[in-house]
Parts: structure tokens; sequence; C-alpha cells
């Protein structure tokens, strides 16, 4: 049953300069309902958070929302005020006693940051990074009493780990509602109960997560004229892979089994692994790349030790790790960028890599899109006989006729990373090397891009947070732990993540005590707790008095002087007590895990 209705938009209309944005769109939320927002960048997903959350006016129409309801936003910009430090900005003017008691928002602390970090929590938010600004924005409203929170990519900067995390978190706040705009294919299916799909100022609604909305694209294709054939072959050809690559996806509540064996009938697989495989041996010959005892360092630190790892022809590879680990020097070490500290690297005579590395490249303003590309070549060979021309090749990463006349100085961070990506296909090589492909490119990119590369008969490695696009383009996945050590991962992501807590479970204070000796120290911690919370009770009530006196003593400076020392001193001693009960408040956390 729904729960209370929270928003509602009527008949909503925004438009910037002449172009419509949001057009008569009707929809609302409910209490603890978690929805999903795809569509086309620039297409109005950000203007709908926006005119919901009340920043933009509406040009007509009315946003209704119900009394008292709370309502979060997480943009994707992340500000503070100015000289406001990330303890101001997550926890507000809660004191440290109250909320360090509560395990919920321990339990996000640790989600997000590792665990309570009192050096964090004291630094200057302006003086953070964008991944780090997004987590502290993204702890805020989590732990904030907010009845509703829109999101507005939440998964920005947030790896593999992080964005797991963040879907079973979700999950758990049964009465929380939640819209989310994100590209994260598999966060959409883990969170959303539903979807809505903004495509020329209308707002279509489809039940179920991202599986299930592919087969309602795919079902509705079939009554759609011609005109839009290519793209429906493309929706059909994901929901075929949704149903023999990753079955469990489909195990989704509203994902119609029946319905979409029917309509992948006579889908052939994305990929023909032989084919492929063949044609990368002609090109690549027996050996791409072979690791030797290889060791690899950054400065003066060690990232990896005694690896060995051999990549073959026509390997479909995901990296994943935890963030320092090493991944893209992994990658720079393969390409030559980063000399090995110990080692040998082997690489194929005839290995012709691409490097598509986090960092823009930079390019003459004024050159127009498909001038940049055809500056590299006119024509790339995709393989088995396909050929495809510039223009078409733009087209396929989004560029359409009319966008390739865009100047490039006048292109998105995301249009850039497109072109860039453009480029280095046209270049014809057999190795592809891609750095977090994905920031930046909207879902129906993604799946163009997806495409692409399942014609790609070279060998490809790829590290990305985006676990949707991992586990579709790559076959087999390696990981990075943290440990200096490169490992196999038969299980993919899952195995990933299981070997991750296994890990952090092993490490932790309490993994390292026997059971009878924490029964000892809970009991005593406990104690410690209750101590510290009545000398807490006895200092606030000391400061009441002193406070008073303070009002009292206004115009007698020399009691005045007096009292203010006690003050400060009444002060310190309740910001040391403070300390000693987080600090057992966090090791009673940790042993009784």
């Amino acid at each position: 049953m729904a729960g209370k209705n929270l928003l509602n938009l009527e008949s909503v209309s925004k438009a910037f300069d002449i172009r419509p944005l949001l057009d008569g769109v009707s929809l609302g939320v409910n209490e603890g309902e978690r929805i999903g927002v795809v569509g086309r960048n620039g297409g109005g997903k950000s203007t709908l958070i926006k005119v919901m959350a009340g920043i933009e006016p509406v040009d007509s129409g009315r946003v209704a929302k119900a009394n008292a309801v709370n309502v979060g936003v997480l943009s994707q910009i992340d500000s503070a005020d100015a000289g406001a430090l990330v303890r101001d900005v997550v926890l507000g003017e809660k004191l440290e006693h109250e909320w360090a008691r509560d395990a919920s928002v321990r339990e996000i602390l640790t989600g997000l940051f590792g665990g309570y970090t009192p050096v964090l929590l004291d630094r200057e938010f302006e003086s953070l990074s964008g991944g780090e600004r997004r987590r502290v924005n993204l702890a805020k409203l989590l732990i904030g009493e907010y009845d509703l929170i829109l999101l507005d990519e939440p998964t920005n900067h947030l790896d593999v780990e992080g964005v797991a995390w963040l879907a079973e978190h979700i999950k758990s706040r049964t009465k929380l509602a939640v819209v989310v705009i994100t590209h994260d294919r598999w966060f959409l299916d883990e969170v959303s109960e539903q979807i809505w799909e903004v495509v020329d100022g209308k707002v279509a609604a489809y039940e179920g997560g991202y599986s299930a909305y592919v087969l309602s694209k795919a079902e509705r294709s079939r009554q759609i004229s011609v005109e839009d054939q290519k793209r429906n072959m493309l929706i059909r050809k994901e929901l075929a892979w949704l149903r023999r690559g990753a079955p469990a996806r489909t195990a989704k509540p509203k994902f119609r089994i029946e319905a979409a064996n029917t309509l992948i009938a006579n889908e052939p697989p994305p990929r023909n692994e032989n084919e492929l495989l063949n044609f990368a041996s002609n090109r690549l010959g027996n050996t791409v790349y072979e690791l030797h005892h290889a060791v690899i360092n950054a400065g003066d630190k060690q990232l990896l030790d005694d690896i060995y790892w051999n990549i073959g022809p026509g390997d479909r590879i995901g990296i994943v790790g935890v963030n320092g680990a090493g991944k893209t020097t992994l990658l720079r070490a393969l390409t030559g960028d980063v000399k090995l500290s110990g080692g040998k690297l082997v690489t194929g005579v005839t290995v012709k890599v691409a490097f598509l590395s986090q960092h823009l490249e930079e390019l003459d303003p004024t050159w127009r899109v498909l001038e940049a590309v055809e500056k590299v070549a006119n024509h790339v060979q995709l393989g088995n006989g396909k050929e495809m021309s510039a223009s078409q090749l733009c087209e396929k990463l989004g560029f359409n006729t009319d966008s390739q006349w865009t100047p490039v100085g006048d292109l998105s961070g995301g249009e850039r990373r497109r072109l860039q990506l453009t480029r280095l296909l046209m270049d014809s090589p057999n190795v592809l090397l891609l750095d977090e492909p994905t920031n930046d490119f909207d879902v129906e990119t993604l799946t163009a891009l997806e495409d692409l590369l399942d014609s790609f008969g070279g060998t490809l490695l790829v590290i990305s947070h985006d676990r949707y696009f991992l586990e579709r383009v790559c076959n087999t996945f390696v990981g990075l732990l943290g440990d200096k050590s490169l490992r196999e991962l038969p299980g993919g992501v899952d195995q990933y993540l299981q070997m991750r807590h296994e890990n952090l479970q092993t490490n932790s204070p309490a993994a390292n005590k026997s059971k009878g000796s924490n029964i000892v120290e809970i009991k005593t911690l406990k104690k410690e707790i209750a101590k510290y919370e009545r000398q807490l009770e006895k200092v606030d009530e000391e400061l009441l008095t002193l406070e008073k006196a303070q009002v009292d003593l206004a115009f007698d400076h020399e009691k005045l002087s007096g009292v203010m020392a006690e003050l400060a001193a009444a002060h310190l001693r309740k910001s040391e007590i403070e300390e000693s009960w987080l600090l057992a408040t966090t090791q009673l956390e940790e042993l009784s895990e």
C-alpha cells in the first residue's frame, strides 16, 4: 500500500530561452517511494529536481508539498558557507556526544568515510577534493531528518564499494522517499522501484527498476514507427544481455520474463566471442602484455609487489579496487608511462594501444567536432569487414549531424570526453585502456558505447566505478585490495565486495579479540560510558550556572573575569569527557559487531 503523499507536480511547464524542458508535467511522490530518473544530458532531469525542490520557479502549473514535509537536495555542485568545517556541514549544531551515540550516524560515517575521522571533520569544506565534497554532502542528507531526498548524480566520485553501500543504505530506509538522477544503471536497478524517463519535455513512468524499464521500452518499440528502428535495436540488444548475461538482474519484481524471452527469441548474443578472438589474434598475435614479478611504485610508496599477469588477445578485463591501490598507475605501467621499479614488462610487437585517461585532452577550441575527429582519420576499421566513417562514429557516440559542426570550445565536459574517446577509436587501436570512460555520459550514450565496444575485436582493459558498464563489456575481472597484490576474480564484482568485507572484518579491532574477553570489555566499556554521561550532565549544569552568572555580572569586570576563566575550564573539561565518551562508544560498537 502506498504511503502518504509528499509532493505533487500539477501541469508544470518550464523552459529556458525558447526550449521547453518540462511541458505540462503531472506526477507525485509518496512516502517510501524510490524513483530513478533517466534521460539525455540536457533533457531536463536536473531541472525537474530543482522544480520539485523549489529551487527553480515554474513557468506555469503548480508544485504542491504536504504540510511539515522536509525535502533535502543533493545537486551536482557541492558547496558550503565560506570557512565552514566539515563537521558544520554534516552535523550542524549537534553536540559531539549527542550524534556519536547514534548508531545510524556512525554507520553513515563508516559507509562514506571508513569510520569516525576527527581529522576530516575538522578540515575546511573548501579544501576538500570533488569526491570528498560529494561524500560530505551525501552524509549531511542521510543524517538529516528528511521525508524526501532528491539526489542528482549521487554516485559520482564513489567507487564500486561506496555505490554498493549507498544502495543498501537507501533500501534499508523504508519510510524515506528518494528521487535519484543517475547514469549508474546497476544503482538504478538496485534502488529504484519506478523509473521516470524525461524526454521531449514529458515524463514517462515505468514500473520496476532499470531492467524492467528496458523491457518496457522494448515492448513499446514494437508499436513505434520504422524511424526509431536503430534505437529500438539497441534496446532489444541490451534486453538480451540482461536476460542471458546477468540472470540475477531479471529476478527483480515486475520484470516479466516470459515477455522478455518472446522479444529476444531471435536476438543474437551481444558478442560472437570466437569471431572476435580470431580477429584479435590476426592483428595482435599471441602476446599483448605480460608482467613478470613486477613492482610498481608511485613516488616512495609501493603500490604493487611481485605481480605476474598475462593479458592475451581478445581479453576483456574489468579492474576494480580501493582508491589509491594503483589501478590507474597499473594501466600507465602497461603503456610505459610509468616505469617498473622491479620485474619485467613484455609488450606484443603488434600492440597499438589507445589510453582514455581521466584527464581531458586539450584541443583547438575553434575546431568543429567532425573536424577534430577527421584530423585523426576519415574511416576506422572495426574488424570482421566492418568500416565506419568519422561522421558515423560521431553519431554513434551522440554527436548528431547538427552537433558535429559545434565548435570544440562550446562543448560540455561530458561532450569533450565523448570527443576524446571518438578520436582514440578513429586511430584504429587493437588495445583499449579505459580509465573511468563513463564519466558524464547519459544512459543512451552508454548503451551506444557498449554496442560499439561489442564490435571491438582487440583487447580491452577497463577501470570504472560503473558496475553495470563493467559487467556489460568485460568477461573477466581482477581486483586490487590495497595489499600490493592483484587478484583474479572469477566471481566478478560480487567476489571483490565480499573479499573487501572479509578484509575489513579481519582487520577490525573486534576481530582480534576472543569472545570471552569481549564480554568483559563490553561490560567495562558500558560502565565507563555511563560514568562519562553522568559527568557530562554535571558539566552541562555547571555551564548553565556560569553562563547565567556571566550575564548577571556583565558590568562587574573583576568578577566577570573569574567567571570567564571558570567557563573556559568547564568547556575544556567537557571536551575532554566527550572525547573519552566517544572513544569508549566507538570501541563498544566494534566489540558488539
